[in-house]
């Protein structure tokens, strides 16, 4: 009985460690980002201001990094759905010769680093004379994140029953109208998981927009944010976390306001051809 007990109390204790773990960041994110005395150690301020949040507003260059930030991480999400759609769609509906060679290429390439590519992209972007370009480094966040993208897709589109189509067809839809009037709004869960996910890797990734872009004033918020990080060691705590709080708003409200979409399921029970 003993042994029973302790076998269903440890996964508790081992979840509840690693939740205080991940806990523990976010209260110093928290505490910090209005403390204008902020320092490593979690602690609570002694007095609470919006200090920190008025030094990142006030300066210009914040502001416009935030923007760039979302040019970039909008326009790869846009991108990415769109061709991801176009691209699942015959990888889900019809019987491909190469098609399972083809979705294995896709899952190797999902799994494939971008630091295993950069040299020769990089390169590549010199010869194309599209290095320090923001419409650049959007297209190679799109190449990059298009076969997870496709992947997850063409499963979502899988659950959506041809026999609803094959009904559009018999009315004189043509194959675009049977896919952006039947298929595309049943996928809308899919197409919003798809879309934040992309959206936050793009929102969050310092290496790429790094390396392919040189001036400053290019920079995005996920590379602006180690102006914090100063010479020497010395590191304004205060200022970090508030810019973090203000990084971590665009995801959460995606998040949130593509609930009403994503809580809605598929709901193709008893749907039927007519």
């Amino acid at each position: 009985m003993n042994r029973y007990k302790t076998e269903k109390v440890v996964p508790y204790v081992i979840l509840t460690i690693l939740g205080i773990m991940f806990i523990l960041p976010l209260l110093w994110v928290l505490f910090a980002s209005f403390d204008p005395n902020a320092q490593q150690a979690l602690k609570m301020p002694s007095s609470f201001t919006f200090e920190n949040f008025t030094s990142i507003f006030a300066d210009p260059a914040n502001i416009r990094s935030f923007g760039i930030g979302l040019f970039i991480s909008v326009g790869q999400a846009v991108l990415v759905v769109l061709v991801a759609i176009m691209a699942a769609y015959p990888l889900s509906r019809y019987a491909l010769k190469f098609k399972k060679p083809f979705m294995y290429t896709i899952l190797f390439m999902t799994a494939l680093p971008i630091t295993a590519v950069m040299v020769p992209v990089y390169q590549l972007f010199i010869y194309l004379n599209m290095q320090d370009s923001l419409i650049g480094t959007i297209l190679f966040l799109t190449a990059s994140g298009l076969p997870y993208a496709i992947w997850m897709m063409k499963n979502f589109m899988d659950s959506v029953p041809l026999e609803l189509e094959e009904s559009a067809w018999i009315d004189g839809a043509s194959v675009w109208a049977g896919l952006r009037r039947v298929v595309a709004p049943l996928m809308i869960p899919g197409i919003c998981t798809v879309a934040i996910f992309t959206f936050s890797g793009s929102w969050g990734n310092f290496f790429v927009p790094y390396i392919l872009i040189q001036t400053p004033d290019k920079f995005p918020a996920s590379v602006t944010i180690f102006q914090f990080f100063g010479s020497f060691g010395m590191i304004e705590y205060g200022k970090l976390a508030a810019f973090s709080m203000v990084y971590t708003m665009p995801s959460v409200i995606l998040y949130i306001f593509s609930q009403k979409f994503m809580s809605t399921g598929f709901s193709l029970g008893g749907a039927s051809k007519g």
